[in-house]
């Protein structure tokens, strides 16, 4: 229930309002009952210009919508710009907008591509970087939730006007009598192939591995569905909330009618008061299989050890000291095992996305060198990545945040899906195993979307 008194909003924003210009941006919060932010995603206003769901565990997730400021730049500089707009949007909203529990402080959300900027067309177009300080932000952790309502002042929006909206919506949501959208599961007209391409760009990049040109190159395919009514957003992300509990779910919205939605496994950094955390996940296996087999595996464990030794290698470089465990241990994600080497260290004062672009690509989605890698995936990948695999996640006002890396995605639009899935290539892989594991991918990815998929025999994964 609101535990606050209009008159006491008011005041609030009459406050905070002091020393704001015109076009200076009021930042308002009111604690709620704890409403699901999934659920009352509909119900936000301005979702026809921008939404987003991030669904962590434990227990923390929030929506937004509508756009109060915004950046979109490509270029080799934008971690730094974006790092600057971060900084300078959250400051501006003043001592007063940032108070309350850690849950309830405003955020920038972001979105990266894979690459600075795209070469090619996809349906997320995506520049090399979107940031946005959302309108609305419904967050909930545990048994609270709060929501934020951000304006920029000037004409007839006035801190009354504000405390007026953020009321209203608030009375809004407590009464929950939403109506739920019908839960109808398309079916997949058409699916387009992928194997014969992805064999001939394998074989090219598995003779340079053989070569010693490359230690490793992750390498994708894309696969186009045609469906026969539109898929439901929101019902998909409830339906990844049961089959993938363990990873974070997200959905990035944009004004175009594009959506990219998903379950990322992977952490590419996460700051929480003062403490990084990074998580090195590589080496794949079906659930069916034996779980010692993929710790025992030569393969997958010469892949894995790749990506931890460059993650602390990357930290290091940054002034860091990273702390690891000494073997990987086995996570599983739906109906996949990964090995997995969680990897912490203190800060001294290093900027979040500072710490990104020193990580971003790692090997588990690019390769190693992961300069000639980058070049390599743009000769052999015949599409845009896109924001497959890129760093997606939030900033807050204290400096904490979360980058997740957008594996196990999809984007839609309309009755159009696409997919993407890779494998990692290294000394000792083995052709028919690495198409079995890019299909398994595709498979698990269209049952996690709730689609029916083709059987695919996972013999070849042991």
């Amino acid at each position: 229930m609101l535990n606050s008194t209009f008159i006491d909003l008011l005041a609030q924003a009459s406050k905070q309002a002091v020393g704001l210009d015109d076009g200076g941006v009021l930042s308002l919060a009111l604690p709620l009952a704890p409403l699901d932010p999934l659920a009352a995603l509909s119900q936000l206003p301005g979702d026809d210009q921008f939404r987003m769901l991030w669904d962590g565990s434990p227990g923390f997730c929030f929506a937004a919508s509508g756009i109060a400021q915004h950046l979109e730049l490509s270029g080799s500089r934008r971690f730094e710009l974006a790092q600057r707009f971060c900084q300078l949007s959250l400051s501006r909203l003043g001592a007063d907008a940032i108070k309350g529990p850690a849950m309830a402080r405003p955020r920038v959300l972001l979105a990266f591509s894979f690459f600075d900027a795209p070469l090619r067309s996809s349906p997320l177009m995506l520049p090399g970087v979107r940031a946005v300080l959302p309108r609305w932000q419904l967050s909930r952790q545990g048994h609270r939730a709060w929501l934020r309502l951000q304006r920029p002042l000037g004409a007839e929006i006035t801190p009354r006007f504000v405390a007026e909206e953020l009321w209203d919506m608030a009375q809004h949501l407590e009464r929950a009598n939403w109506p739920q959208p019908p839960a109808v599961i398309p079916q997949v007209l058409s699916r387009s192939p992928w194997q014969q391409a992805y064999r001939g760009a394998m074989d090219r990049a598995l003779a340079l591995v053989e070569r010693g040109e490359l230690r490793k190159l992750v390498l994708a395919v894309r696969q186009q569905l045609q469906l026969d009514s539109p898929l439901n957003p929101q019902m998909l992300l409830a339906g990844l909330r049961k089959c993938q509990a363990g990873s974070c779910r997200f959905l990035w919205g944009e004004a175009d009618g594009s959506v990219l939605v998903g379950a990322s496994p992977e952490r590419l950094l996460a700051v929480r008061n003062g403490q990084l955390r990074c998580d090195a996940l590589a080496g794949t296996a079906a659930l069916g299989e034996p779980a010692q087999a993929l710790l025992q595996s030569s393969k997958d464990r010469h892949e894995h050890e790749l990506v931890v030794e460059a993650i602390r290698s990357v930290l290091q470089q940054q002034g860091l000291k990273p702390l690891c465990l000494r073997q990987p241990r086995l996570a599983r994600h739906g109906t996949l095992r990964h090995l997995h080497t969680p990897i912490s260290a203190p800060l001294a004062g290093q900027q979040l996305l500072t710490l990104a672009e020193a990580l971003h690509p790692t090997p588990a989605v690019a390769g190693l060198p992961r300069r000639e890698a980058m070049a390599w995936l743009r000769s052999l990948e015949p599409f845009e990545r896109g924001p497959y695999a890129a760093p997606i996640g939030w900033l807050d006002s204290a400096g904490d945040g979360e980058l997740r890396v957008a594996i196990r995605s999809g984007v839609l639009r309309g009755e159009q899906l696409e997919l993407t899935a890779g494998a990692g290539l290294v000394q000792g892989s083995e052709p028919e195993r690495e198409l079995q594991e890019v299909a398994l991918k595709l498979q698990v990815l269209q049952q996690q979307l709730s689609l029916a998929s083709d059987p695919v025999s996972t013999a070849a994964l042991g």
